[in-house]
């Protein structure tokens, strides 16, 4: 008897399947994500680091650097993230993630780059153009700041933000009149 149970853990364990069939990546990749999405970032990350790095797919590897980013560990989290962007080019919340990154680090340039990639892919989100506008602002160049602020208004003109962004590039322009137009708009946003 004890034999037949040394061969049967051992097939188990080559990978035969004897009516219990081995987890697939599929399977681990569903249970990351409801892990990931629980906000039980530590335990997501620990069964990521269990799937070799040849394994893992676009979206692990953006996983894994949302988690490195909100872990504070911004290295980690720009390594991972060009990691999904390598495997999925198009991917843009890869390089929105990254370019957030960039503009936490006053690396606006590359920020500017990665924003604007992210928008070839997706074009209606409000955000990239709101970043891609604070990161201009970190260069001084206004008027593409006061651009990508209007066509982040434009996608959603109910942030209180945007206006508030698009005031200060205005005044930067000088251009008093549109700068109060927008701050007035600002302040109506905010008393809402």
């Amino acid at each position: 008897m004890k034999k037949v149970i040394i061969y049967i853990l051992i097939a188990y364990i080559l990978g035969a399947n004897f009516g219990f069939a081995k987890e697939s990546f599929e399977d681990k990749k569903k249970q990351i994500i409801a892990l990931y999405n629980s906000n039980n970032l530590e335990e997501a990350y620990n069964m990521i680091s269990k799937i070799t790095e040849d394994e893992r797919d676009y979206e692990l590897w953006y996983i894994l650097g949302n988690i490195s980013q909100d872990f504070n560990n911004e290295t980690n989290a720009s390594f991972f993230l060009q990691k999904s962007i390598m495997l999925k080019p198009d991917f843009d919340k890869a390089h929105y993630n990254l370019a957030n990154i960039y503009l936490n680090q006053g690396k606006y340039n590359s920020a500017i780059n990665e924003y604007k990639s992210a928008l070839k892919y997706k074009k209606d989100f409000p955000y990239y153009y709101y970043n891609l506008g604070c990161a201009y602002l970190g260069i001084k160049d206004y008027k593409e700041a006061k651009n990508a602020f209007e066509k982040a208004i434009k996608l959603k003109p109910d942030n209180a933000d945007f206006y508030y962004n698009l005031a200060y590039s205005y005044k930067q322009l000088n251009n008093d009149k549109e700068m109060k137009k927008a701050l007035e708009t600002y302040n109506k946003l905010k008393a809402e």
